[in-house]
């Protein structure tokens, strides 16, 4: 973001008129700009290299390539872009491997206009759309049931490679993530608040700290582990077993 220099959208969806209908909402808006449309993820990711947007609205059912390989490739790429996952469900399988590939944020398809609009700013601005608690419920959901996504020792937004600590789900016991090692015992605090779905407020609360100093510290757990943005750090934190699902029953 520079200055006074509008927010560029990449919109992807195999249907002509959802990316009609969020081209209208989000042109309607002086900050928010449409560098291009694509109706699967082989034509995303060109479009992406060629106009290098700030955010990509990204299907997941295409045809050609899917919308969680796209963003996978687009994550993997070194692109600035960041991907919100556009799903039906709030606890989709594709939001959770959408999340596991790279995405910042996902967002239902009937989403509100104003929600929408939201979401990109907040996204473009380098912050996760996807509220915390959502994305923990998400994730508990699909550890517990051992999904075939969540494996232990997969890292999410970059290509270090992780081992857990703690225990799976099922119960074999898994290594500590070795960049762990690298956080500060405040930090690794840090890193369970936020996985806990705790806002910076809520953080600077428990811990006795002011806003500024929890986003100096979220900053610095971000750029130790190699992770994009918050949701990034709250899957990290349950794919390497440094949290695990709390309610046996859910």
């Amino acid at each position: 973001m520079n200055g006074s220099a509008p927010i560029t959208v990449l919109l992807v969806d195999d249907q002509p008129l959802l990316r009609m209908g969020f081209r209208l909402i989000l042109e309607g808006e002086d900050d928010l700009r449409i560098v291009g449309e694509a109706s699967d993820g082989a034509e995303a990711i060109r479009q992406v290299r060629e106009a290098d947007p700030d955010v990509v609205l990204m299907d997941v059912r295409m045809p050609v390539l899917d919308g969680i390989e796209a963003t996978r490739a687009v994550t993997s790429s070194g692109s600035r872009a960041k991907v919100i996952i556009l799903t039906t469900f709030d606890l989709d399988e594709y939001a959770f491997a959408g999340l596991q590939a790279g995405a910042s944020a996902f967002l239902l398809k009937d989403v509100a206009p104003a929600e929408l609009v939201s979401a990109v700013r907040v996204v473009a601005s380098g912050d996760a759309v996807v509220a915390p608690r959502v994305t923990r419920r998400l994730l508990e959901a699909y550890v517990r049931a051992g999904s075939p996504s969540a494996v232990p020792g997969q890292r999410t937004g970059t290509s270090s490679p992780a081992a857990g600590r703690g225990r799976h789900p099922h119960g074999e016991e898994q290594q500590r993530d070795p960049l762990l090692e690298a956080l500060t015992p405040r930090e690794t605090e840090m890193l369970e608040a936020m996985a806990e779905g705790l806002s910076n407020a809520e953080i600077a609360h428990k811990f006795f700290l002011s806003e500024a100093t929890v986003k100096t510290h979220v900053r610095r757990i971000l750029a130790k582990l190699h992770l994009r943005d918050r949701v990034q750090a709250v899957v990290y934190a349950y794919e390497t077993g440094l949290v695990v699902p709390s309610n046996p029953d859910y």
